[in-house]
């Protein structure tokens, strides 16, 4: 189950910050006059935006994630209903992300539903996948930085 927790975190860790990098692009409430600006701003506020939520989604939302299953999972079983463990299970994870409200909360319910597409594979994810996942983050940062370089360069800036 962790494993498939790290590699859910990977993902909608990764698919956070560029959603919000796309939503708000400028933190700071500066005008953007222009695709290429937005665009621009898009790419400097993503790995922003991952440096500072994908180490909370890693650990906040694994750890969050894990009681929020196991809960769900204690409390369809005394009620005698599987179905509603997935119900349980995504009020959790919205309760638990109302921590930075609107921010968090679309964060956990990303996580929720990665981590619920991941479960229905209905794969044994092993440790050394979920190190590997790690790399997307990674790749992500590496990506909107390759960018940003690239535009530095070419602009002599």
């Amino acid at each position: 189950m962790i494993s498939r927790k790290i590699i859910s975190a990977s993902v909608s860790g990764s698919m956070f910050a560029i959603l919000l990098g796309l939503i708000v692009p400028n933190p700071f409430g500066e005008t953007i006059s222009s695709i290429p600006n937005y665009l621009f701003a898009v790419v400097l506020a993503t790995p922003v935006y991952l440096m500072y939520s994908f180490p909370a989604i890693l650990i906040y939302g694994v750890l969050t994630s894990i009681i929020s299953d196991k809960v769900s999972q204690f409390i369809s079983t005394k009620m005698k209903n599987g179905k509603s463990e997935i119900i349980f299970s995504g009020i959790l994870h919205a309760v638990f992300g109302l921590i930075l409200l609107l921010y968090s909360l679309g964060a956990s319910i990303l996580f929720f539903i990665t981590d619920r597409v991941l479960q229905r594979k209905n794969k044994d994810y092993k440790p050394l996948q979920a190190i590997k996942s790690l790399a997307i983050p990674l790749a992500v940062w590496l990506f909107f930085m390759g960018i940003i370089y690239l535009e530095h360069i070419l602009t002599g800036g």
